[in-house]
């Protein structure tokens, strides 16, 4: 169940000496073809560290044909001399592939600020190629952690075709795209306009809706491969839907292993007169450290919950709002409703379900609690 499941790919991941642990921290992807589509997003934050800088450009003729990621070190804001080991990582790829560096997506987390050793990667790339193999998907998934305690992998099967996946992300999960590495793979045969229009519908109802902590990474990447090697060309809907389904699965890893977290909080607007409406009001209680607390220390205070919806300009009555978590619906009409002590928190799952009536439309954010261990983790990350 890796990246490497579709054919037409091979994956490796290697240490590269970045992390003082001595952990494997440099993964390298390879679509072996007979094509070479591709589609990626990145963040949208206006701060961009190098590698998507260069990736950005990679992207834009639709052709990759590798994708090399490193751990350990996000290499952002550190100059020129940054940029200039982001693409020199890409031609020594380039030339043990025999390809061109411009069809290689480079990405990178970890610290910023941090200069990552430039020597490191290149010998990292020398030997990730030498390892590279159809095998290699489970390496290259670790090779991409940094304070993640779990690799995340997915596999989705379709009719003769099949999608790979592999995420890394615990921390600064907030849209666009909540902060993460993804790497997917089909043996689909799926050209590049169409997988973009699939990747960007996907990632609207997965990674970007998936709000952590509010903090937006400087690195965020996903990027989707096709190497067409299975020979069949599903319907775009299809097609669609697995990616829908193989990115919703990586975002639900992403949310089970927030740092620090011990709550998973799926938060649904209903009857929303837009769907952006909808985000809009789950996104402002997933952000509401108030909230998040409260969950924590297992509170249903719903009364946290109005407050937040009443900083959006979401349509609705603030006078007839109704409120559940876990099933039990504690406001009705914006008052009182059903006895809080009766909503169990104890678990690791909970549900909040926010009724607007103000329309037909719905969506769903995702979030955590916050935590004495996600402070902790934290205030120590550069040490």
């Amino acid at each position: 169940m890796t990246i490497t499941t579709p054919a037409g790919f091979r994956a490796s991941g290697v240490a590269a000496g970045l992390k003082s642990t001595g952990a494997r921290d440099l993964a390298l992807v390879v679509n072996d073809g007979p094509r070479h589509d591709s589609a990626s997003v990145f963040t949208s934050n206006r701060c961009k560290a190098n590698p998507v800088l260069w990736s950005q450009e990679v992207v834009k003729d639709g052709t990759v044909r590798a994708v090399v990621l490193n751990s350990g070190g996000a290499n952002c804001y550190t100059g020129a001399e940054g940029f200039q080991t982001t693409h020199a990582v890409a031609e020594k790829v380039a030339e043990k592939l025999g390809i061109g560096a411009i069809d290689v997506v480079v990405c990178s987390t970890g610290l910023i600020g941090l200069a990552n050793p430039r020597q490191h990667l290149l010998d990292g790339v020398e030997e990730a190629y030498g390892a590279l193999a159809a095998d290699g998907g489970e390496d290259a998934a670790t090779a991409i952690m940094t304070t993640d305690s779990v690799h995340k992998q997915v596999v989705v099967e379709g009719a003769g075709w099949s999608i790979g996946g592999m995420a890394k992300g615990a921390g600064m999960l907030a849209p666009q795209l909540a902060t993460m590495l993804v790497v997917l793979t089909t043996d689909a045969v799926v050209d590049a306009a169409d997988l973009d229009r699939a990747l960007r519908a996907a990632t609207r109802v997965s990674f970007d809706r998936l709000d952590s902590d509010g903090c937006m990474s400087t690195n965020d990447t996903v990027t989707v491969l096709a190497s067409g090697a299975s020979g069949i060309t599903p319907t775009v809907d299809d097609f669609t839907a697995a990616l829908t389904q193989a990115c919703t699965d990586l975002a639900m890893q992403l949310l089970k292993d927030a740092e620090g977290a011990d709550h998973e909080i799926a938060i649904t607007t209903l009857n929303a007169a837009t769907e952006d409406d909808a985000v809009a009001v789950g996104r402002s209680v997933a952000r509401s450290n108030l909230f998040k607390a409260a969950v924590f220390g297992k509170d249903p205070n719903w009364g946290r919950v109005l407050a937040s919806m009443g900083t959006t300009d979401a349509a609705f009555d603030p006078a007839d709002l109704d409120v559940a978590m876990n099933g039990v619906w504690v406001c009705r009409a914006s008052t009182p409703a059903e006895d809080p002590a009766g909503v169990d928190l104890s678990q690791r799952e909970v549900s909040v379900t926010i009724d607007l009536k103000s329309g037909t439309e719905r969506a769903t954010v995702w979030t955590n609690d916050l935590t004495h261990a996600y402070v902790h983790e934290n205030s120590a990350y550069s040490s």
